[in-house]
């Protein structure tokens, strides 16, 4: 949508802009969570090892570290219960797939058993929160409600179909939920979880540059750069300069892809004028086994003036931290202080964790002020939610391009439109897991999935949790990359996306 109200020139009301901001922050909240518990716990968290821990001091634990309501020694033996019944039926269902016992696991008992239990309970935390984005966006994660030029959900204090003083009421409580959970369980677990595993500090630094598009704008103005999360990028680690945006800057190779250029594999195509042309018709892949010499991915290569960028809520935290961002950097250096690590700590496999962790809080701290700015709109009578004054293809230019920028939980995206004649001539997007998970490119650089993997020490290569470590830090998209294959060809695991 913001590609086609750039190449408009469609500025949506301030209550568009106010529920797009909630939307998103709730889908960071919810988002960052499930990944934090549900898609990366179990790499450092032994399910099987909450078996022999003491429930007494697994509650002792917990309430050092935060005064959670559900922290009694009773509740934690309810839940080594459950865990015990899993396994004595042979059915481990959610917790099948890891590899308990590995060496690299460091957590005693009583603090697996501490984030066992918080797994389960955030499923049912996950499921009440992301209520705000189904009243608001009718659908989780692709909201229906969103058009260009605004919503289609309107704002009417007198009607029951519409935003109203009740809906608000109702957001409000669960954001309060929200952030009581982050506050309280989330970053506590954390910090504990992080500080048996320091040296992971030391490990999984990527590529050094960090590109943010910025996120929840300030203003309604088209493609602002006034936002809560600035726009920005970092170079080679260099927290003294922020460098610009300038979105002309961005080409995408395809020397390593599946793909073609009519110029060949040594060229790269900036969006606007970008193909995703595949042309292999065999009745088999187009490869027997990878090789890192030849084509070997299917996403592209993005570059920024030629170099791999990092995206993500690490990104994001480090332009807003060099950026002189007072609430982030107020956490940021808290966290660093209660780890007992510098800065440089963060370009790092557990920087990555500690970052969607801030973010996490920093976004559910938002949740309620911009609900208190959508109130105030409607006090002042101001119900304004659809800007349609270009509605019509007939008042449209010939021909039009925009672009769009926008900070997904998983980092940078950006979309790109040619319309001609009212219609779409061409359309071309590039996703944050496009970003951290290129392959080479026709220098030969790596990507940062790959370059954040050099160095890292596996102690077991048939059980290589230390690469799912720093592959899930930067939280990949499933759609992306969903097999899994050995350096002889052989098929590890495999994902069936329905």
């Amino acid at each position: 949508m913001r590609s086609v109200e750039d190449a408009l020139q469609i500025e949506i009301p301030d209550n568009a802009r106010i529920i797009r901001n909630l939307i998103s922050g709730i889908q960071y909240v919810q988002d960052h969570v499930v990944h934090f518990y549900h898609l990366h716990a179990l790499d450092w968290v032994d399910i099987v090892s909450a078996l022999k821990a003491d429930p007494a001091k697994t509650s002792t634990l917990a309430q050092s570290i935060s005064d959670w309501h559900n922290s009694s020694a009773a509740y934690f033996k309810g839940v080594q219960n459950k865990l015990k019944a899993f396994v004595e039926s042979g059915q481990l269902g959610i917790f099948a797939n890891a590899y308990w016992g590995h060496p690299a696991y460091k957590l005693p008992p009583e603090a697996n058993l501490m984030a066992a239990a918080h797994y389960l309970e955030a499923l049912d935390w996950q499921r009440e929160v992301i209520k705000i984005q189904a009243l608001l966006g009718a659908k989780n994660p692709h909201a229906q409600t969103y058009l260009v030029g605004g919503m289609a959900i309107p704002v009417d204090p007198n009607s029951q179909n519409a935003l109203n003083a009740g809906s608000i009421a109702f957001i409000s409580e669960i954001a309060k939920k929200a952030r009581e959970f982050v506050e309280k369980v989330y970053i506590p677990d954390l910090l504990a979880i992080a500080s048996f595993y320091k040296e992971w500090a030391g490990y999984g630094s990527g590529v050094g540059n960090f590109l943010s598009y910025g996120q929840f704008p300030n203003d309604t103005r088209i493609n602002t750069e006034n936002s809560y999360f600035p726009r920005g990028i970092i170079k080679h680690k260099d927290l003294s300069k922020v460098h610009p945006v300038d979105h002309t800057k961005i080409m995408e190779y395809v020397t390593r892809s599946w793909y073609e250029y009519p110029e060949g594999d040594a060229a790269s195509k900036h969006p606007w004028s970008g193909e995703t042309n595949f042309k292999y018709t065999g009745p088999k892949p187009p490869y027997e086994f990878l090789e890192t010499d030849k084509k070997y991915s299917w996403i592209k290569a993005p570059r920024y003036e030629d170099m791999p960028m990092e995206a993500g809520p690490l990104s994001r935290m480090l332009v807003a931290y060099a950026s002189g961002h007072k609430r982030v950097k107020e956490v940021i250096d808290s966290v660093l202080k209660k780890l007992n690590v510098g800065p440089e700590a963060l370009f790092s496999t557990l920087g990555r964790v500690a970052a969607r962790g801030v973010e996490t809080l920093v976004t559910a701290e938002m949740l309620p002020v911009w609900l208190d700015e959508l109130a105030a709109n409607m006090k002042r009578g101001d119900y304004r939610i659809h800007n349609g004054e270009k509605w019509d293809p007939s008042t449209w230019p010939k021909e039009a391009k925009g672009y769009g920028f926008y900070e997904a939980p998983r980092g940078a995206l950006g979309h790109w439109i040619k319309i001609k004649d009212g219609k779409i001539e061409n359309y071309q997007c590039v996703v944050p897991s496009t970003w951290n998970g290129s392959p080479r490119d026709a220098k030969g650089q790596r990507g940062p999935y790959e370059t954040a993997l050099i160095g890292t020490p596996v102690a077991d290569l048939n059980q290589p949790v230390e690469i799912l470590r720093t592959v899930h830090s930067f939280d990949p998209c499933m759609a992306c990359a969903v097999h899994v294959i050995d350096a002889t060809g052989k098929e590890v695991t495999r994902i069936r996306v329905v």
